[in-house]
Parts: C-alpha cells; structure tokens; sequence
C-alpha cells in the first residue's frame, strides 16, 4: 500500500491536469465568444474560444483545420454566429482551387464543418466583403473588373448570386478603369444597448458604399430587397481609398486613404435637412476639416467603429516601431462626426496586420498579423476608446483575415 499509494495521486494529478487544459479549450456559445481567422501558410481554418471575463483565449483543439479551397483572405459571420464565410482566390498550391466564397458552418462546439465553394460569376478578382446586419446578403468589392458581386444567403448559410451580378462600376468620363477596393452596408438593426441609437427605429432597407480605388471615389449604391443594386450618387475621397466603414447608427461614413494617409469622413443624408440633404436617401456630405491625418507613413487600410457608435479604429500597415503595424484610434463628435485622435494616437499591432474585428458588446478587438503568425488582442475601454494590449494569440502560418462573435 505504501508503494502504490504515491503512483495512484500522480495518476490522479495527471487525469485532473488533463480535465484542467481539455476545459481550458472548451466553447459554449452560451457562455463564450468566438474568434475565426482564416490562414494562407497551409490554407486552413483556426477557430479559438473566448473567455468573454477576461479575454484569455484558447484553441478549439482543431490545429488543422478545415481546409480553404484557395487562398482565403477575408472571412465575415453571419448575425447569429451559424456560418463562417471566407473570400478565396484561386492558388497554384491548392489542387482545383476556385475563386469565390466558402461556407463554413460552425457547430456548437465552435469546430468548423467542411466548406462549400459559390464560384463568383464574370471572372472577377475579389478583395473585399461585407455581410449586411439581418444576414441576408454578402457584398463583395471586385478590384478587376471593378464591380460589386452580390450573393444572397439562403437556408442553411446556402449562397446563391443574384441574377445581374456583378453590378459593374460607373465609369468616369476620360478617368481610369474602375477597380472596387472595400465595401460596407448601412444597418437595419441597431445596437441593443448604450449606443446613441439605441432607442431609435432603424430604417428597412439598406445602401452599400464602395470604394473606387483608381477614381479615388466613395460609391452609394441602394439595396432592393432582392439584393439588386441602384447607383445614387458618389462622393470624392483621398488618393487610394483602401477601407470604408458605416457608423452602426447609420450618421456617417469614413474612408481611409492609403496613400494619403488620412480619412475621409462624410455625414449621410437619412433624413431631410435642408439646405444640404434635400432628399433621405443615404447620400454623403464630407464632414468640416475632413479629410483627417492618420500617422505619418501609416498607409491606413481595414477601418471600423466601435459596436457603441463612439470611436473609431483604423489599421495601419506600418507603425511607430520598425517591423510593426499600428491602429489609429479616434474619438468621434456624435453631433459633426468629426475625428479627434485618441491619446496615444497609435497603439502597435504585430508584423503586418491585415484585418481587424470587435466584439459586438464592444469589449474586444483582434487584429490578424500575417508576418507574425498571430493575432493582437485588446480590451476595450469603453469610457475613453482607449485599447489595452493583451498576450498575442497564436494562429497558423499567415493569419489574413479574422472575426469574432
């Protein structure tokens, strides 16, 4: 007894160390966020679970996961967190790879199940995408031929496109080839709680904004029920217009210009006030003192304001520090849209970032690093904006893109 009783607790000290790390990676939907980053290095999935008291987050114990068909870069959820959807392009690495969407759908354990390619029609490359907030339908920004692919999402996550699509670019008269750079949608459903909007009744139909990046143009497109879209009107931005994004309460819209380093800032007109917005039909007028700096020699990409309607958070490709990224952080006047830079103005991100996602309940946000091979991770502090820097997560070979719910 003597001898067998030391063996038998170190038998028990193992069993309860493995019951510790299998809880550790553990995901319940009720209890826990999910964050999914696509990957480009060996073209597969990662899923990991958020610990939502303290941000701490662990891998859903799938390495590997389910492989893209391609090279994925942006990935978007659907409102209730059923369905991953991934942009791919074809690789010469992956055996019948295709250019499209695939669909992923995430079980209850947050693992991704095997994905289903929609081949996008009219050859187009890709660059950029966008989920509207009932989840109904997925925008895509076309960089060549400029030109948005609208799919509709059907039972099951199922994608089918639109007949007429893809919606090509409005031509400027002796100007460039038009080449689709970003995209974002107006909501119809604002945020539950805290946000200025709260208590308002958001409008029932939608316009998408786009971004010219040869014509350096912001585009307002209104969105019929069936998906189809209709040009309104369109606006000058900065040079090379890389990321758009809606406030959530539907007051403003920002673009950042990669090569000016700078964001353009517009109030959309939702409602009648003369002399300016003669018609409520979500056109744009540029903001006094737009356009905004963002640091020098940042070349500002990915764009998107808190889940609260009060700040503003732009990726930066490159930093203060050599060898990292960075994120510009605003505050935004709730009256104007105005932008005034956080103190500090930019906060690090890790070698390279490409993507950027924040929590619906405005708590934290992620930021893909594909050079890094990891994500960035802050808590956001929700009186003041200010990000707090958490341990970096690791993902697989060159994270591209990243969303979390």
């Amino acid at each position: 007894m003597r001898i067998r009783f030391p063996w038998i607790l170190a038998v028990a000290a193992l069993i309860a160390a493995a019951a510790m790390l299998a809880c550790s990676t553990k995901y319940a939907a009720s209890n826990n966020g999910l964050v999914v980053v696509s990957t480009q290095g060996n073209a597969v999935m990662d899923t990991f679970s958020l610990n939502l008291n303290n941000g701490s987050v662990s891998e859903i114990n799938n390495v590997n996961g389910p492989p893209i068909n391609g090279v994925g870069t942006s990935v978007v959820l659907d409102p209730a967190g059923a369905y991953a959807y991934v942009l791919v392009a074809q690789s010469t690495f992956v055996n019948n790879s295709e250019t499209g969407v695939e669909a992923f759908a995430i079980a209850s354990d947050g693992k991704l199940g095997s994905g289903t390619t929609t081949v996008l029609k009219g050859g187009v490359l890709p660059v950029a995408m966008a989920i509207d907030s009932s989840g109904k339908f997925l925008f895509i920004a076309d960089s060549s031929p400029g030109a948005v692919s609208v799919l509709s999402i059907g039972s099951g996550g199922a994608l089918t496109e639109i007949p007429n699509s893809p919606f090509l670019l409005p031509t400027q008269i002796g100007g460039p080839i038009p080449s689709a750079s970003a995209v974002a949608v107006s909501s119809t459903k604002y945020p539950p709680a805290y946000a200025i909007c709260s208590a308002n009744v958001p409008p029932a139909t939608e316009n998408l904004y786009v971004t010219d990046a040869t014509s350096y143009y912001v585009l307002n497109y209104s969105v019929a029920s069936s998906g189809v879209l209709t040009f309104v009107s369109q606006n000058v931005t900065g040079t090379d217009p890389a990321g758009v994004t809606v406030d959530p309460c539907n007051r403003f819209v920002y673009v950042s210009n990669s090569l000016g380093n700078s964001v353009s800032a517009f109030t959309i007109c939702n409602t009648v006030t003369l002399p300016n917005c003669t018609l409520a039909d979500f056109s744009l007028l540029p903001v006094n003192g737009s356009p905004f700096n963002t640091s020098p020699g940042a070349g500002p990409g990915p764009l998107m304001m808190d889940a609260y309607a009060n700040y503003l958070y732009v990726l930066d490709s490159s930093g203060s520090t050599a060898g990292t990224g960075g994120i510009s952080a605003f505050a935004v006047s709730s009256v104007s849209g105005s932008l005034t830079a956080l103190s500090p103005p930019l906060i690090n991100t890790n070698s390279y970032p490409t993507s950027m996602a924040i929590r619906s309940d405005d708590s934290w946000l992620f930021v893909a690093n594909s050079d890094s091979a990891n994500l960035s991770e802050y808590a956001i502090t929700p009186s003041n904006g200010k990000l707090v820097p958490q341990t970096a997560v690791q993902t697989d070979n060159t994270p591209w893109g990243v969303a979390v719910k």
